[in-house]
């Protein structure tokens, strides 16, 4: 329900505030706002024909919370933004030239950028794609160690015997759809999904939080696992790489039209995918079974391009108030449903 405006703001009961009857409020209340908060409310008023903020948009304003309508408000008074403001600002330390630097990075909207820049706040840290990293690095120096092999493919009957690699023929232990992920068969493949997962994840958890991304992450990851047991039957599966390019898919989907971070994304993507194929379809190792499935891959990029598409560019936007979002969950949960019987 639409909040009531004060009368001593709107006296003719119009629903709207003038900029500069606030403005005032503001300075003699000494009320402190972020300076985002201050360009976006010229903003607001910039994007209306008589220079007057709606009252509900103040509010939403003052109390951080965004809709599709406020951005669209905003837009339309944009030009009013300031460009330059967080590459020109000196005196930073390095944590906040951090911050920037993400800002920069993973949002392609100036006043996303801006606003997550002023917000931002240190706690929670991205523990999930570190936690997640960290196991991964764990589980294949224990394998390593116990099987003393530490060559860059290590294909060791053994190693593929583990209890959390994915193979169709496993199918009924549930728990191996999802403990794929903390096994790699080599360092180099192990060293990309790493990488990857700090360069891009941690950026896009800190952003956009632990629960968006993390639902990505698993997404794509069990989409993965069961592409390969429709798709590729006689093929095992190890890696992260489901989530991975789940991660990269939905980034580089969200800043499609910055041609410089795309073509930067796009060259490791696809090498990847070109390594894994190859390998899938090389010659087996004498005394080893099938090569590990590249089919996580593709599903890992489809499931990051359809949700990504929602998911990041709804920054700071409440879900379940979109209809695209249950029009996904919708198909995601129709591709499991099939996926499993």
């Amino acid at each position: 329900m639409p909040c009531a405006v004060p009368p001593q703001l709107d006296p003719e009961n119009t629903g709207f505030i003038g900029v500069e009857t606030f403005a005032s409020l503001v300075h003699s209340h000494e009320l402190p706002l972020d300076p985002a908060k201050l360009d976006m409310l010229v903003a607001l008023a910039q994007g209306n024909d008589e220079g007057q903020v709606c009252y509900q948009e103040l509010v939403d304003l003052i109390s951080s919370k965004r809709s599709s309508s406020f951005k669209r408000a905003i837009a339309n008074g944009q030009r009013a933004l300031p460009r330059d403001v967080l590459l020109d600002e000196t005196g930073l330390g390095f944590y906040k030239r951090f911050v920037r630097y993400v800002a920069y990075e993973i949002l392609p909207c100036e006043m996303d950028r801006r606003w997550y820049f002023y917000q931002h706040r240190a706690c929670p840290p991205p523990i999930f794609m570190a936690a997640v990293t960290l196991t991964q690095i764990i589980v294949f120096l224990c394998y390593g160690a116990r099987l003393n092999k530490w060559v860059l493919q290590t294909y060791h009957p053994e190693y593929m015997k583990s209890p959390l690699v994915y193979h169709p023929g496993h199918r009924a232990r549930a728990w191996r759809f999802l403990t794929y992920m903390f096994m790699h068969v080599g360092l180099e493949q192990l060293g990309f999904n790493a990488l990857l997962q700090l360069m891009i994840g941690v950026p896009l958890e800190m952003v956009h939080g632990i629960l968006r991304i993390s639902f990505l992450y698993l997404a794509g990851v069990l989409a993965g696992s069961l592409t390969v047991s429709i798709t590729d039957m006689r093929a095992p599966l190890v890696g992260g790489s489901g989530g991975v390019y789940a991660l990269c898919s939905a980034h580089l989907a969200n800043v499609v039209m910055r041609l410089l971070s795309t073509s930067r994304g796009c060259l490791p993507v696809s090498s990847e995918v070109g390594r894994a194929v190859w390998l899938r379809f090389s010659p087996p190792l004498p005394a080893s079974g099938p090569q590990p499935s590249f089919m996580a891959h593709l599903a890992g990029a489809i499931v990051g391009i359809s949700m990504g598409l929602t998911i990041l560019r709804s920054y700071e936007e409440s879900l379940q108030d979109q209809c695209g979002w249950w029009v996904l969950l919708l198909s995601y949960g129709t591709f499991l449903l099939f996926a499993v019987f």
